[in-house]
Formats: C-alpha cells, structure tokens, sequence
C-alpha cells in the first residue's frame, strides 16, 4: 500500500465498536476480544457505550486481562489503548439476561454515537455489537435491524447483507421480512440490485478481480422447468443472464439444497440466496463460529458477529468472542482493501491536479 498524502490517512486506523444490548452477550465478546492484545497492533479500537457496564462485566465475569482508557475528549482517542467512549450520563440497571427497554435505550445511544463520528470522520468503520430488534425500537430507530438503519443514515441507494467467512460468503436479496412477502419482493430489478452491489463488493472490498457468483434459486429444485414455480425462467434467469451478457461470471439459477449438500459453493466467490434463512442456515451451520455479517454498498465499512444478543447465555462466561473478533479483523481488512482499491483505480490526471494545488498551498 502506498502512502497517501493525507496525514490522517497514515495513522493507524480506528475502528468503533457498539455494545449493543447491555443485559445480551455484545459487552462480555468484546472484553473477551480484547483480552487478546495483539489487535491493538492493528489498529486502535473505540468501544461506544460505558465504562461502567465494561467495569460491571469485566468484575462478574472475573476477567483481569481487559483494560481500557476512558475517552475525555471527541476524537482523543489513544494508540495502543481500548479507549471507550460514555454514550450516557445516567447509571443504569443491568438487568443480566432480560429483555428491558432501558436496554434498548443505551444501546440506540451507543449506535447514535458511534454514527455521529463516523460521519464526522473521527474513525474509519465500525462493528457493532448485537441488539434486541424489538427493545430498541423508539424515535429514531424505527428499521427491522442495523443493515436498514445504516442503509437510511448514509443515504445509499440500497445496501446487501453480506455473510462472510474465511472460506463462504452469502448475500440474501430479501432482508428481515416476513416469509409470505418474499415472493413479491424478488423482482428482476431488487435481484439486479443486489448483484451489482455484491460483484462489486467483492472487487473493491475484498480484492478478487474477476469475482466468480452462484445465484440461488427461489423454489425447490430451482422450479423444476417451471413445475414448482415461475420465478426462475421469468426473474431470475434473465437478471443472471443479464449481468453474463456484460461479460460477469454470475451462474444459477441452483436448487439451494443441493448446492451446499454438494459443497457446490467451495466453488465461488459469492452466493446470493433469495431470503433470509434459505442463505443464512447453511452459512451458521458451516461458520458460526467465525462469521461475519458485513453490509455492502455503503460509503462506510460496518460489520457485526454473526449471532444475536443470546440473553440466554448472558454473564454465564460461556458466549465465544470468534465472530466478533472476526468482524473486528474483516472491518480492518476491508477499510484497507478499499483504500488500494481506491489508489489503483484512480484518475491520475485529478491526482496530480490535487497534488500541484497542496504543493501551492504550501
């Protein structure tokens, strides 16, 4: 990677971290993060939520090796340091395991936070711990999850919920909706939609440049020649054949038990399901433990482990760290891919214009 000009751009990166839900297991996968002090290494971390839930967590589940350093100032955030940032004034009750709106409260505060110095600049991607869907619904968060909350707040078109691993990564065209909408929601135009964004994606952020995608069918067996349904011969084939008369390596449409009965997907870069379980079962089946959900298409890198609040295993000392220090690794890995994407791929007649005006300047 080459240097950039930019002084801020040669600074290590940093990356915030949400709580998410503080009576859920977000608090104690991050102090078990973090415990591993290589990441600072890598870059430096800003965990938006409280000290005292930290502190709380830290002393239940008696673990000594977390530190962190109190941020005083917005944006003074220390190399080398966890920093944290306090995100509310009142103490609140942690309630380990339950289901409470003060909950859903923190974590919004924490998430509005978190947001606010994104766009100010101030870090460079975030990973956000799990949330309650249902809690933290109040004025300003009124969205089925964190994919369409960040989708509205920096504005992009249309975003792609993006579940990756080391060896798997699966895109859904339908988000969080019911299962009798799916149907109608899959039209030719959202299936076009998604591609882009993944083709893209796994050009730009993850540096595979001639990206290889299976695209799954809606129906059992794919629609059995249009047996078993339509959408296949009358969607999805033609948004497949579309993107193939561009030139893309986007083949389908496959029958989705099959291709991974198969282990078909060892095969390609990318694999985009039609709704939420028929891609996100076979992907925490096979990496649960190391997954991440990432959500393409945006102008922002925002990650998140690939399991929810688990309130059941909450303060027990027994939740894994794996995903979220996998989406931790995959928001740094991505930040920077972007960023060699960027310098290959840009003008360079604007690139010497920009330098000779900074050279005038000085």
């Amino acid at each position: 990677m080459q240097p950039m000009t930019n002084n801020r751009r040669q600074e290590k990166l940093k990356i915030g971290i949400t709580m998410g839900d503080i009576n859920g297991v977000g608090p104690e996968v991050i102090i078990k993060a973090f415990t591993d002090t290589r990441l600072l290494n890598f870059f430096t971390p800003v965990i938006y939520g409280s000290t005292k839930i930290l502190s709380f967590y830290r002393k239940l589940l008696k673990i000594d090796e977390f530190n962190y350093s109190q941020v005083k100032n917005p944006g003074n955030f220390l190399a080398k340091k966890v920093n944290v940032v306090n995100c509310w004034e009142d103490s609140l009750e942690i309630k380990v395991g339950e289901v409470t709106k003060e909950a859903g409260t923190a974590s919004f505060q924490a998430l509005e936070k978190a947001v606010g110095d994104l766009k100010d600049g101030l870090i460079d991607g975030v990973v956000t711990a799990p949330i309650n869907k249902y809690n933290i619904q109040q004025e300003g968060f009124n969205f089925a999850g964190h994919t369409e909350y960040f989708t509205e707040q920096f504005q992009a078109e249309d975003s792609l919920m993006f579940l990756c691993s080391e060896t798997l990564r699966v895109g859904i065209v339908t988000g969080h909706i019911p299962l009798q909408e799916v149907s109608a929601a899959i039209t030719k135009e959202s299936i076009l939609r998604k591609l882009k964004i993944m083709e893209s994606s796994l050009r730009e952020d993850f540096g595979i440049i001639k990206p290889k995608i299976a695209v799954l069918g809606l129906n059992p067996h794919a629609g059995e020649e249009g047996l078993l349904g339509r959408e296949e011969k009358e969607i999805i084939g033609p948004a497949i054949d579309f993107f193939k008369n561009k030139g893309k390596l986007i083949f389908g449409p496959f029958p989705a038990d099959g291709f991974f009965g198969n282990g078909h997907y060892k095969k390609f870069d990318g694999i985009l399901a039609m709704y939420h379980d028929q891609g996100l079962v076979p992907f925490k089946t096979l990496a649960f433990n190391s997954g991440v959900n990432y959500t393409a298409g945006l102008p922002i890198v925002r990650t998140s482990p690939d399991h929810g609040t688990a309130h059941a295993l909450s303060g027990k000392n027994i939740a894994k760290e794996g995903s979220i220090r996998a989406a931790l690794l995959s928001a740094y890995d991505i930040i920077r891919n972007r960023k060699e994407y960027q310098q290959a791929h840009q003008n360079p007649l604007k690139a010497v214009t920009k330098e000779k005006k900074q050279l005038n300047k000085g």
